[in-house]
């Protein structure tokens, strides 16, 4: 690609920035929606590590999501800096994955060894994406945006990153699997059915946007790469939140509804299957 875009490659550029802005209007219509829900289940209850991090992955994605439309819709020949952007995707991301990261904890009965080992994973897989980010090298062969241009795209090694974010998500979803296919197979409950079904959805929504973007950072043309840019944050940041809404909301609706939801702890004590149980059976009454 020269420095002068050709008419085939604005047209390509013109609809990843319409991609990005109707991703931000998919946020602000989610937040309108979910507003009640949000004022229900999370307004006045006590401060803790829980609700810090669904505040931050509910209301820093419209700062990082903000920051790319307005790197699409620049107009100006200067480059805008886009340190403040990177860092906030980061931790946009991150705060959604803490969220999945809970609600797996929750459902292996907040085994400490499972919330040890995802940490351990999660940290290294944010070193070694950021490390392959920033890397001078080009990991993955093919076209990169021209050098000393100001086009919204990324280089190929973005997909690097997305690939680490997708073995990181699958992890999650099998380990879900696995303990409902281990545990919770015959245990007919309520919470157990829908912790269950929710997680399975929101992580294949999230698995499904990020392998997205695997491929359009890494295999399609260059000024497509930052086609889902935006779409990433908004899905993390969406579906974490009804995470945390649709689990308060089952959780009530099982047991007495003045019980406290401030925090996992109480919501999950009652998560014990059947084969780690006293008498060795379970019911729906003890959800």
């Amino acid at each position: 690609m020269s420095s002068l875009l050709s008419v085939s490659d604005t047209v390509k550029l013109q609809t990843v920035k319409y991609a990005n802005l109707g991703s931000l209007a998919v946020l602000v219509f989610d937040y309108c929606v979910t507003f009640p829900e949000e004022v229900r289940w999370t307004w006045f209850k006590p401060w803790d590590i829980t609700r810090v991090i669904f505040i931050v992955s509910r209301y820093l994605p419209f700062a990082g999501a903000g920051m790319t439309a307005y790197d699409a819709l620049r107009v100006s020949n200067q480059c805008a800096s886009t340190v403040e952007g990177y860092i906030i995707h980061v931790v946009c991301i991150v705060a959604a994955e803490a969220l999945l990261v809970i609600r797996t904890w929750a459902f292996w009965q907040k085994s400490r060894r499972l919330l040890i080992g995802l940490s351990v994973y999660a940290a290294l897989s944010i070193a070694a994406a950021m490390a392959a980010d920033l890397s001078p090298t080009m990991l993955i062969p093919g076209q990169e945006p021209p050098l000393g241009t100001c086009y919204f795209e990324s280089t190929r090694s973005a997909a690097i990153v997305y690939l680490f974010l997708a073995m990181f998500e699958s992890v999650v979803l099998i380990l879900t699997v696995y303990k409902r296919v281990r545990d919770y197979k015959d245990f007919q409950s309520d919470i157990v059915i829908t912790l269950y079904r929710d997680n399975m959805f929101y992580m294949f929504c999230i698995l499904a946007i990020t392998i997205a973007n695997v491929i359009c950072e890494g295999a399609l043309p260059s000024a497509y790469s930052n086609m889902f840019d935006t779409l990433q944050l908004v899905v993390h940041s969406v579906l974490a939140s009804r995470i945390l809404f649709r689990l308060r909301e089952d959780n009530e609706r099982v047991h007495v509804p003045s019980m406290s939801l401030t925090t996992f702890d109480t919501q999950f004590n009652c998560l014990r299957p059947p084969s780690m149980s006293m008498g060795g059976t379970g019911t729906p009454n003890e959800v």
